[in-house]
């Protein structure tokens, strides 16, 4: 009995922790990020953490591709003052950069909710 209760403790604080450092990612929807493609007064970097064969057969007018692999050797590319709006196929890789830059130190990011396939749809 005690080492369930130790076991369900441990998972509990698991996802306590995970919230905890969970990086403040804004999440947008396809429209806002048709919004903000075309709003040239804020200055954005639209980056897609896709691989590049990704990249090549399907990509967003605007995106630069830093694919996730390469993002932490890659982030000197980036200005850190400016928001970086991420996106992949799905959601799930662009939320693993935006841990990566957030750590980084990058202030401001933006993930596009359920990735390139929500946006086609």
């Amino acid at each position: 009995m005690n080492n369930i209760i130790i076991f369900a403790v441990a998972i509990a604080a698991y996802f306590v922790f995970k919230k905890i450092t969970e990086p403040k990612v804004d999440k947008i929807n396809g429209e806002t990020l048709n919004q903000m493609l075309k709003d040239k007064t804020t200055k954005r970097q639209f980056i897609d953490v896709r691989t590049q064969s990704e990249f090549k057969a399907d990509n967003i007018k605007g995106f630069r591709n830093i694919p996730l692999q390469s993002l932490a050797s890659r982030a000197k590319e980036l200005d850190k003052e400016k928001p970086v709006v991420l996106m992949c196929a799905s959601g799930h890789r662009s939320m693993q950069a935006a841990r990566i830059l957030k750590r980084l130190g990058v202030e401001t990011i933006v993930n596009l909710s359920g990735g390139l396939s929500a946006y086609r749809r």
